[in-house]
């Protein structure tokens, strides 16, 4: 029996992010993988999410049964047997035998056929260890590896997750570093952080943003089934169907965008000239010009490949995108809209980019404020006197942001903090925002989504006004 495609699929994607710090779903939507048959995709997709979201649970159990630490195994006969042990704890429709004989296969086909032994011997011990324990519990008992249907794979998994009394212990369950655990019991208290936690194990529905009503039909008439937003009139959300296959995604007529990033770009408000400091992939610059018609934009890129392909996501003639560090940008005359999204450990997205947390380190927050910083100073050189900045980061952590905003401030007495809030409420005014708790979204003067307490990846946004 060969491997099929779409475990040697994953197989290869997992290694690409162990090995090459790549991204998941940048790599799942690349033109080698959107040629899979759409029912292989999904389960590419489904095995490669997965085995991420739940990493060190499932080292914990290869673990039990194998005589070398996890750490000191391969990365491939280790990915190997991820995959096995993620289809064994979540996904019964796949035969468990089948689990065993491919992965086994993969590690034969990375080359290390000397370990093959070794992972056929390991997965069986797993694999009759489960299927005797799920035999001799009763159906209805509260079980942390008890294999769970493909629709919803973390359902059991989360059952008696409020009954976690320590960090220690949603560490351990809800599959999350410890020391970003107790970061966030400490910012946000016990409860919050396991509401994080839990929304991080799920698939989020996606969020998109639609150019005008005739797309909305349009892709209803796709079969794309479309639910109205939870935090914005004008997003919605994908109930059923694959929206980036349909001809008005790839005519840039719609975008995959979460609703608090939808909502960072809305609080940038009207302007004349505005300037978005680092804008790809574009989504926030597409959305400006949207509100903005009138106004000329322009889009800095670092990266001169993020800037080509920013011209072709956001193809407005009211946007100019320029290959440019936003540190050494001359514009001579001032903006008076400044959107400064700035690089951040992306710690808010963990539910769409779970090998984040495995790969961000605490020393990594320090290195990252420098440089949030020192973006943020450039952008203030900016800005317009009456002119207003946005501070933003898709991070959970306070030294991405609100230390950031009170470091640039000391000793800049021309810029002041405004309160989320006022637009916050005009945005309400004007019938976008839906969300009904307005004071949930805010923390002093800031605003800040929190997964799990809204249905959104967590950002962080500060309103700065030069007087």
């Amino acid at each position: 029996m060969s491997t099929s495609p779409a475990r040697a699929a994953a197989f290869d994607i997992l290694l690409r992010i162990e090995q090459q710090d790549a991204y998941a779903s940048e790599l799942l939507h690349s033109n080698q993988y959107v040629k899979l048959s759409p029912a292989d995709h999904g389960l590419t997709t489904e095995l490669v999410m997965g085995v991420l979201r739940w990493r060190s649970l499932l080292d914990a159990e290869i673990s039990r049964f194998s005589d070398k630490p996890v750490e000191k195994l391969d990365i491939e006969v280790l990915t190997a047997l991820r995959l096995a042990a993620y289809q064994f704890l979540f996904l019964d429709r796949i035969p468990g035998r089948a689990a065993v004989h491919e992965s086994v296969e993969l590690v034969k086909r990375a080359r290390k056929g000397s370990a093959a032994p070794f992972a056929n011997a390991v997965l069986r011990k797993l694999a009759s260890t489960l299927l005797a324990k799920a035999a001799s519990e009763d159906e209805s008992s509260n079980t942390t590896l008890k294999r769970c249907s493909k629709q919803d794979p973390v359902q059991e998994q989360e059952v008696g997750a409020a009954d976690l009394e320590n960090a220690v212990e949603v560490s351990q369950r809800l599959a999350h570093p410890l020391w970003l655990v107790e970061r966030w019991v400490q910012q946000f208290g016990l409860d919050r952080a396991r509401q994080i936690c839990s929304y991080d194990q799920h698939a989020p529905a996606a969020a998109v943003r639609l150019a005008d009503a005739g797309t909305e039909a349009e892709l209803r008439l796709d079969g794309i089934e479309l639910a109205p937003g939870q935090l914005l009139a004008s997003a919605r959300r994908v109930r059923d169907g694959n929206v980036s296959s349909t001809r008005a995604f790839a005519e840039c007529r719609v975008a995959i965008q979460d609703e608090a990033s939808q909502l960072v770009a809305l609080l940038v408000g009207k302007g004349s000239k505005i300037l978005d400091c680092c804008a790809a992939p574009g989504g926030k610059t597409r959305l400006l010009a949207m509100r903005n018609p009138e106004a000329n934009i322009v889009a800095l890129e670092l990266h001169a490949h993020r800037a080509r392909l920013l011209r072709k996501l956001v193809p407005l003639s009211n946007v100019e995108v320029i290959n440019s560090d936003v540190l050494e940008f001359e514009a001579g005359a001032g903006f008076d809209r400044v959107l400064a999204d700035v690089p951040c450990s992306g710690s808010g997205t963990l539910a769409h980019n779970p090998e984040i947390k495995w790969r961000l380190k605490p020393a990594d927050l320090a290195d990252l404020h420098g440089r949030q910083l020192a973006i943020l100073r450039a952008a203030m050189r900016q800005v317009v006197v009456g002119g207003r900045l946005v501070y933003s980061t898709c991070s959970l952590e306070p030294e991405e942001n609100e230390e950031v905003i009170e470091k640039a401030l000391s000793g800049k007495p021309a810029f002041c903090v405004l309160d989320c809030r006022l637009e916050l409420e005009r945005l309400r005014m004007e019938g976008e925002l839906v969300w009904k708790d307005l004071e949930s979204l805010v923390g002093g003067r800031f605003l800040r989504t929190i997964p799990g307490v809204h249905p959104c990846d967590g950002f962080f946004v500060a309103i700065l006004q030069k007087s």
